[in-house]
C-alpha cells in the first residue's frame, strides 16, 4: 500500500500549518453542527452566574410639611367642643346636621369626617352606630386594635380605633361625656386604599387624630 501524502507540496511553517489545523476544525464543527451546541454551552454557563433578579416595587415618595395646632375654638366659638386643630388643614362646614364638620388636608388630599350628636337617653345606640361605622372595614382589616381614652377632669371618654390593611379609613374615634356630648370623627384619603403607599400619610393623619383626643374639651356643659 502506497503512503498517502501530506496534502501540500511546500514545507508550512509551524504558524501557517496551525491556521490550516484551526480552518480544518471551524469546517468539521460547521459540518457537524457541534459549534452551535458548544456555543450554547458556553452562553449558559456565562450566564448563570448573571441571573437576573426582579425589582421590588416601588413608591413615589411623600414630603410631609412640619406640624403645628392651634385651638379650633379660635375660629368657631360657638361649637359645643373645642380641640387642637392642624395648621395643614382646612376646616370645612357641613349642613348634615349642626356642628358637623369636614377638616380637609391639601397637603396630602385627605379628610377627617367629625359628626356630633347631643345624647339624649341614647348613648347606647350612638355607640353602637360609631363601633359599626369602624367594623364595616373589618373584612378589609388585618387588625383593629383599640386604644381607650379617658380624661375625668375635662369629661371626655372615647376609643380611638387603628384600622390595620387595605381600609377605606384608616383610624376613627368617638368621645363623649356619657351625659351630653357625643362626637366621632374617622379618617379617609380620597385614592384607593393602599396601605403600603399610604403609610406615610396615615401615619401622618394618625398623629394629628390622636393631638385631637388628647386636646379634646366640651364648650356646653
Amino acid at each position: 500500500m502506497s503512503k498517502k501524502s501530506f496534502p501540500f507540496a511546500f514545507h508550512l511553517s509551524p504558524f501557517t500549518f496551525f491556521l490550516y489545523l484551526c480552518t480544518v476544525i471551524w469546517r468539521f464543527m460547521r459540518k457537524t453542527g457541534f459549534l452551535i451546541v458548544l456555543t450554547t454551552l458556553i452562553l449558559t454557563a456565562c450566564g448563570t452566574g448573571n441571573s437576573s433578579v426582579p425589582k421590588p416595587y416601588g413608591y413615589y415618595r411623600i414630603t410631609l410639611p412640619d406640624t403645628a395646632y392651634h385651638p379650633f375654638s379660635d375660629f368657631y366659638p360657638n361649637y359645643p367642643y373645642n380641640f387642637a386643630l392642624s395648621t395643614n388643614a382646612e376646616v370645612q362646614l357641613r349642613d348634615d346636621e349642626p356642628y358637623w364638620i369636614n377638616i380637609y388636608y391639601p397637603c396630602v388630599d385627605a379628610t377627617i369626617h367629625c359628626s356630633y350628636k347631643p345624647v339624649q337617653n341614647n348613648l347606647r345606640k350612638l355607640t353602637d352606630d360609631a363601633l359599626e361605622f369602624v367594623y364595616r372595614n373589618a373584612s378589609f382589616a388585618n387588625a383593629i386594635p383599640e386604644q381607650e381614652y379617658a380624661h375625668p377632669e375635662a369629661k371626655v371618654y372615647g376609643v380611638l380605633f387603628d384600622l390595620q390593611g387595605n381600609t377605606a379609613s384608616s383610624s376613627q374615634f368617638f368621645v363623649t361625656d356619657s351625659t351630653r356630648h357625643f362626637f366621632r370623627a374617622s379618617v379617609y384619603c380620597n385614592c384607593p386604599p393602599n396601605a403600603d403607599s399610604l403609610a406615610p400619610v396615615n401615619r401622618f393623619l394618625r398623629n394629628d387624630i390622636i393631638k385631637m383626643v388628647e386636646t379634646f374639651e366640651w364648650r356646653r356643659n
